[in-house]
């Protein structure tokens, strides 16, 4: 069992760093993600630097909307009591917990952000937030921060010690990294967690939201989606291979539930993209989980799928350091996955192992060959949990996985 040394508040310097170099700006900052990834924590850390900088109480105004005491407001009510409390002559920072509970919340932020004296931040946990009138409204005029679960880097800065990286990533992907489970001691007592979780997520954000009446059905394709991370899917042969399977269900159907569940950011959906022909394809897109700890407790752990979930965790760490992240396609060749940041693409193969005795470096070379098709000179990685010598393959540089979550992907130049 992994130990940790927990403060009051567990840092989460990535996101509060991006707030803080966003403060007074006239933009609303809206910070996304799923349930109980850590979003009402970050305003409690924002909360206190903001103290720590000179602001005062009375300039900061926070409201929870999951709170029962306002869900008979509206916002028209909630826009008056805060306009009371404003401190005049100063700047005053609005800081509103998942703010889609409120009935056209859109028009409270809208009404508070044109306030001359008022710096607006919300948090939600369904991308419904950034749709419709709202999105009308605040066109160009909000910034996203696009908040998950805790990275591996962040989960091993809550432990008291920094050694036995492999035995922690063993505990990261089987309770996962919603940070409130780093209190809890007992297996027992993640399970339950992460059940009361899971059922959270399904009733309060999907059922209730898209209004689904069919609850069982859509466990049965949330379970689908969590077996086949990784593998290339599409909602017509989702939809197929269910009705085969004894569960009848429309395309529609499924499309619907993989929306909902896209939009309460349980999946995320990269699309294919084709390489040499720099266009994007309509088919071969692949799904990942937003936490592995929710996988586990849905279906058990599952040895043989050690390589599609260390691809899970890579995929959300590129997007976590500001990648987009496709599918890459080249000729007839597949690479993992396509990172560009700033116009400029990366090329990245994940694999477990590719140390395999009895194939004379055949699976080396499998995971080589479709960056070394490619002509061009951008990055190349291949990533694994094999723990060898930093080591390039003609440009291509072979990064152990667990050096690449922690930061440590530097790779010796003269390679």
């Amino acid at each position: 069992m992994v130990e940790y040394v927990m403060n009051n508040l567990l840092e989460r310097p990535f996101y509060l760093e991006q707030l803080i170099s966003l403060k007074d700006r006239q933009l609303i900052k809206v910070v996304s993600g799923i349930r109980r990834c850590g979003k009402s924590t970050l305003f409690d850390l924002y909360e206190d630097f903001l103290l720590g900088s000179g602001v005062v109480r009375n300039q900061i105004h926070r409201i929870n909307f999951e709170s029962p005491e306002f869900a008979a407001e509206d916002f028209l009510s909630v826009y008056n009591r805060i306009k009371s409390q404003l401190s005049p002559n100063l700047m005053n920072y609005i800081l509103l917990d998942e703010v889609q509970n409120l009935a056209d919340f859109q028009k409270l932020v809208d009404g508070l952000f044109i306030l001359k004296n008022c710096d607006v931040y919300i948090t939600g946990s369904n991308a419904y937030l950034l749709s419709g009138e709202l999105a009308t409204l605040l066109a160009g005029r909000y910034i996203e921060i696009k908040m998950q679960p805790l990275s591996f880097a962040e989960f091993i800065s809550a432990s008291e010690t920094q050694d036995n990286l492999m035995l922690k990533y063993r505990d990261y992907i089987q309770n996962g990294g919603f940070p409130y489970l780093l209190q809890l001691t007992s297996q027992r007592d993640k399970n339950a967690y992460l059940d009361g979780l899971y059922n959270t997520i399904v009733l309060k954000d999907i059922v209730a939201r898209y209004s689904i009446s069919n609850v069982a059905m859509l466990n049965a394709v949330i379970h689908f989606m969590f077996d086949i991370i990784g593998n290339p899917v599409s909602a017509t042969n989702i939809a197929n291979t269910m009705t085969s399977g004894g569960k009848k269900i429309s395309f529609h159907t499924v499309d619907t539930y993989l929306e909902a569940l896209e939009k309460s950011f349980v999946l995320y959906k990269a699309e294919r993209y084709d390489v040499k022909g720099k266009q994007y394809l309509s088919t071969g897109a692949k799904y990942y989980l937003a936490d592995m700890g929710l996988r586990n407790y849905l279906l058990g752990t599952k040895p043989v799928d050690a390589g599609h979930i260390l691809e899970n965790i890579i995929y959300l760490e590129l997007l976590r350091r500001g990648y987009k992240v496709f599918v890459g396609k080249y000729g007839t060749r597949e690479i993992d996955f396509v990172a560009e940041k700033n116009g400029e693409p990366e090329f990245y193969q994940v694999a477990y192992t590719v140390i395999d005795g009895s194939s004379n470096g055949k699976t080396l070379e499998r995971e080589l060959e479709p960056l070394r098709e490619m002509k061009n000179s951008y990055p190349k990685f291949l990533i694994t949990m094999d723990f060898i010598p930093a080591a390039s393959y003609d440009g291509i540089r072979h990064i152990n996985a667990l050096d690449f979550l922690m930061g440590k992907t530097s790779v010796d130049s003269r390679l």
